[in-house]
């Protein structure tokens, strides 16, 4: 079992989510965070004063899966994340010790469905 940690560009939020359920893949967690990573903010001006953005706006995408969907999310995520350009987003795979579904008492990788 694993867990698919991606921070995407918020409006590739929809694409990537057609993507994970083309893959058949449904279960996800969804958050709004701002963060910041190699493309470092941008300038902008407003009413003629420069201000600098630090933080950019990123969703963070949460989906546990089995050891043989790890493979068809990382690609699904890329799909519908990738554009060429900066700040397209990155993706962390890491291992899950154990999983329980709490309405059934499920455990393992037939709780992460």
């Amino acid at each position: 079992m694993k867990l698919i940690i991606a921070y995407i560009k918020p409006e590739r939020l929809r694409d990537v989510k057609q993507a994970l359920y083309e893959a058949q893949i449904y279960n996800m967690s969804v958050t709004n965070v701002v963060g910041s990573g190699r493309q470092r903010g941008f300038s902008e001006t407003y009413r003629g004063v420069v201000q600098e953005v630090n933080l950019i706006k990123k969703v963070r995408l949460e989906i546990g899966v089995n050891d043989e969907f790890v493979d068809a999310a990382r690609q699904a995520i890329v799909k519908g994340a990738r554009t060429g350009q900066i700040g397209d987003g990155v993706m962390f795979v890491l291992p899950v010790e154990d999983a329980m579904r709490i309405r059934t008492g499920e455990e393992g990788g037939s709780a992460m469905g």
